[in-house]
C-alpha cells in the first residue's frame, strides 16, 4: 500500500507544480490537464508496481526490468508536451522526421521539465537542474532544430536568471 500512496503522491505534487508552472507561463487549461493519461490503468498500476523512492521516474525501473516500459509507450504516445510524441524513428531507434512542436506544448515541456526536477532532485534542486538534465540526456538529438533551441533557450534563462523572469519571457513568448 505504501507503493501505491508513494507513487499517487509523487504524480499529485508533480501535476500541482506544473498547473502552477503553465499558469505562470500564460497557459492555464494546459496545467489544468496536464499528464491526465497517468490516472490511466497501464500508467498508473505500472507506476504502483516499479515506484521505488518517488527519486526517480517508475518508467526507469520498469525500462531495466522489462527493457521496455509498457507505461512510457502509452504516456509519450498520449501528451504532445514530450518531444517523442513529434519525432519518428526508424527501425533502428534514430530520428527520421523531426517535427517543430507547436508553441504551447514547448512552453508545457519546459513546465514539465521543470517540475519533474523538483519532484526527483527535491532539496537539492537548483535552477540550473533542469538544464543540466537536458544535457545529460541529448534531448536535442531528438527535436526540431527550433523547438530545441527555443527549449534550452528557456532552460538557460531559468539558470542565469531565475524562474520569475524566465516565466515572463515565456508568458510573453508568441511565436518562435
Amino acid at each position: 500500500m505504501n507503493k501505491f500512496f508513494g507513487h499517487l503522491s509523487t504524480v499529485t505534487k508533480h501535476r500541482y507544480l506544473v498547473f502552477k508552472h503553465c499558469v505562470k507561463a500564460g497557459i492555464p487549461w494546459q496545467g489544468l490537464t496536464h499528464d491526465l493519461s497517468k490516472f490511466s490503468f497501464c500508467e498508473f498500476f505500472n507506476g504502483v508496481k516499479y515506484f521505488t523512492d518517488g527519486k526517480k521516474s517508475p518508467t526507469v525501473k520498469e525500462r531495466e526490468e522489462r527493457g521496455y516500459s509498457v507505461a512510457w509507450l502509452h504516456h509519450k504516445g498520449r501528451n504532445k508536451h514530450h518531444h517523442e510524441y513529434w519525432t519518428e524513428l526508424n527501425f533502428r531507434g534514430e530520428p527520421l522526421k523531426k517535427y517543430k512542436m507547436p508553441l504551447k506544448y514547448v512552453k508545457e515541456m519546459f513546465c514539465d521539465r521543470v517540475a519533474a526536477t523538483k519532484v526527483y532532485k527535491k532539496e537539492q534542486y537548483t535552477d540550473s537542474s533542469a538544464l543540466e538534465y537536458y544535457e545529460t540526456k541529448k534531448d536535442e538529438n531528438f527535436m526540431h532544430p527550433e523547438t530545441a533551441a527555443l527549449l534550452k533557450n528557456w532552460l538557460v534563462s531559468l539558470s542565469e536568471n531565475g524562474e520569475k523572469a524566465t516565466f515572463e519571457r515565456i508568458r510573453n513568448t508568441k511565436s518562435y
